[in-house]
């Protein structure tokens, strides 16, 4: 265990790029207790529930209508989570529904997300909230964010992942500017943010081709999957 931890602590500190380091460092302790929670053994223990709301990313859509459920990045994260805490009892459960946009998820919160007692939520639905516009993908996201809280549910929002058919260096594109909202909203709300959306940006600067990254225009492959999990594990080290 102590190895695995080490291996990811050190993945952390040279792979990421340090200035996505410094985008999640402000939010590091977030889950502080859920950490300590994972680390506990039975009969301490409790179930862990990580709820993965949103659109078809989440949701594990490849090429669609393929859909890779163990390789997109929620069970992605289940499988390194169960291996840097061999005590723990955590469920990973997907809610996102593909080609969905943040209004339609709000109005089956409280049925189909609440309902699972998340000990952690995360929402994913940037790429599909350009069909709605800023103000009303806002207004949203804020709710599902609200009603969560008031339940004292961890919050992690993600900016989207790439959408070929926009130039990801271009600071006036649709997903930069959506990036640029959901970025406001968490440090408004308090909550965790993964900023997806600028590490493949980072990548971009570096010289890799955003494609290497996608299985087709709107959807990553695995290995798009797996930069959004290493920003997502960030959170589950104390």
């Amino acid at each position: 265990m102590v190895c695995m931890i080490m291996k990811y602590i050190l993945f952390m500190f040279f792979v990421i790029p340090l200035s996505i380091m410094a985008q999640t460092r402000q939010s590091k302790d977030y889950l502080e207790d859920i950490c300590q929670e994972l680390q506990k053994k039975w009969p301490n223990n409790r179930t862990i529930n990580l709820v993965f709301h949103g659109h078809s990313v989440p949701s594990g859509y490849f090429d669609t209508p393929h859909v890779r459920t163990m390789h997109a990045y929620p069970q992605q994260v289940l499988q390194t989570i169960k291996d840097i805490y061999p005590y723990a009892v955590v469920n990973s459960i997907i809610t996102a529904i593909g080609g969905e946009n943040a209004e339609q998820g709000a109005e089956r919160f409280q049925q189909d997300v609440l309902c699972h007692k998340p000990d952690v939520l995360f929402i994913d639905y940037a790429l599909n909230d350009r069909s709605i516009g800023l103000e009303r993908s806002r207004r949203a996201w804020e709710t599902m964010i609200t009603e969560a809280q008031k339940q004292d549910i961890k919050v992690i929002l993600f900016t989207p992942t790439p959408d070929l058919a926009e130039d990801i260096l271009d600071d006036n594109s649709p997903l930069e500017q959506y990036s640029k909202q959901i970025r406001d909203i968490s440090i408004e709300y308090g909550a965790g943010l993964v900023d997806s959306y600028k590490a493949f940006r980072q990548k971009k600067k570096e010289g890799q081709e955003v494609s290497e990254f996608m299985s087709q225009g709107n959807h990553p492959n695995e290995k798009g999957h797996e930069v959004v999990k290493e920003l997502i594990l960030y959170y589950f080290f104390e």
